[in-house]
């Protein structure tokens, strides 16, 4: 029996109940998820189509300078267009002419639907077809929703990747897509340790290019590198390309299985496996052994968010030893996180959807070391003595891998040194 599955049959979570709940929920909307898609992918220009208010979300979650000119922008949505008395496909139509004849570096644009153009019903569908018709080859047109009705925080990635897949170009040829987005370096560290484990063929989604986009067919394997691409792997697998599960690559032991599920699909010998991995595996730790004895034993509560909350649950209560009170998360795709729950040899609560009340309630009740929210709850716990962390910043912040190691289990013994640090 090799090690995943003595770590597999030794777990208690696979079918786990979870909590459903569906009430007042405290989350951000998909168009957050703007802010890094455009640095991700270097040619492309994100339009929201939306508010002021929509404008302002995106200014102050970038923190953009006046100096510097985005690939991203609202085309506003003003008071004659919610009343009807415009017609939004000219308008629309217009403000991309002026864009594109601006900013001829665009290669890829897409259209993002807010609350407003979903109110009015404004068919960006349509609207990209037509585009892409007027501005092909030169430009290519996409669309998807970052709407607060459809979308939360981080689906409006899976949202955005999910719209490039039908344009992939077809291939008959065994290849490997590593799906979803991570920060350059990062993506640069998985792929060389993919490459030494002599694995070929093999691209990401999204590419940083254009050009670079993946190909798939039905000799094409995916693996995601982000949990929350549910959309997208549906997307994927109607085209014909088939998922290698996998625990999510966060620590040692998650970017070890992640790295042995790539070593099984692809048969790569022990020998070489062993030969990649030792030296990070070591780095990765050691990095963690000294972080360890701060998060040992200490009471953890997840409101929902990001959907990095049960991969992020695996990672802390088996690789740093806290205790799992509450494990929030806007929407479980059991298929997805299956090798995660697995992993989970404590029984808390999972809870998916959200009654920000009664879990406020749970949390109170439960009195934990630390509670992982979104920035909208974390200064009223803060108020009342809970230590908590910004869910965000996980989002925000490199940490796959076995070189950022650390640096996660860090985000999380931060908060509880600085409320020691306070009570001195």
């Amino acid at each position: 029996m090799n090690q995943q599955a003595k770590i597999l049959k030794n777990s208690s979570c696979k079918d786990v109940p979870i909590l459903k709940e569906r009430g007042q929920r405290e989350v951000f909307c998909g168009l957050t998820g703007i802010i890094w898609m455009h640095r991700k992918i270097q040619d492309a220009f994100f339009l929201v189509v939306g508010s002021r208010t929509c404008a302002h979300l995106l200014q102050s979650a970038a923190g953009v300078m006046i100096f510097a000119e985005p690939r991203f922008g609202t085309a506003i949505l003003e008071e004659k267009d919610l009343a009807g008395m415009a017609d939004a496909h000219d308008e629309l139509d217009r403000e991309v002419e002026t864009l594109l004849s601006r900013r001829p570096d665009i290669k890829q644009l897409f259209l993002v639907g807010s609350c407003p153009s979903e109110v009015i019903k404004l068919d960006l569908s349509k609207a990209a077809e037509r585009l892409s018709k007027v501005y092909f080859p030169k430009v290519r047109v996409f669309n998807f929703s970052g709407s607060g009705i459809e979308t939360t925080f981080t689906q409006g990635e899976d949202a955005c990747l999910a719209s490039l897949v039908p344009s992939l170009e077809e291939t008959d040829k065994e290849n490997l897509m590593i799906v979803g987005s991570l920060p350059d370096i990062v993506e640069d560290q998985l792929l060389e340790l993919i490459e030494d484990l002599g694995i070929k063929n093999v691209s990401v989604l999204p590419g940083r290019t254009a050009s670079k986009m993946p190909m798939i067919g039905e000799k094409s394997s995916f693996i995601l590198v982000q949990p929350f691409l549910t959309d997208t792997t549906e997307a994927l697998e109607k085209r014909g390309a088939t998922m290698i599960n996998a625990p999510f690559p966060f620590g040692e032991e998650g970017t070890t299985l992640w790295l042995k599920s790539l070593k099984d699909a692809f048969s790569v010998s022990e020998e070489t496996f062993e030969k990649v991995t030792e030296a990070p595996r070591k780095r990765a730790a050691a990095a963690l052994a000294g972080l360890r004895s701060r998060l040992e034993k200490r009471k953890i509560f997840f409101f929902p968010d990001s959907q990095l909350e049960i991969p992020l649950a695996r990672f802390l209560s088996r690789e740093c030893g806290m205790e799992l009170i509450e494990v929030g998360s806007p929407y479980i795709n059991r298929k997805i996180i299956e090798s995660d729950l697995q992993l989970i040899n404590q029984e808390p609560v999972f809870s998916e959807g959200q009654d920000v009340d009664l879990q406020l309630d749970r949390c109170r009740n439960s009195k934990p070391d630390i509670t992982v929210c979104g920035l909208g709850l974390a200064n009223p716990l803060e108020a009342e003595g809970l230590t908590t962390k910004w869910a965000i910043e996980l989002v925000f912040t490199p940490i796959h891998g076995y070189e950022q190691a650390g640096d996660l289990a860090e985000l999380f013994a931060r908060p509880l040194k600085r409320r020691e640090a306070l009570k001195i």
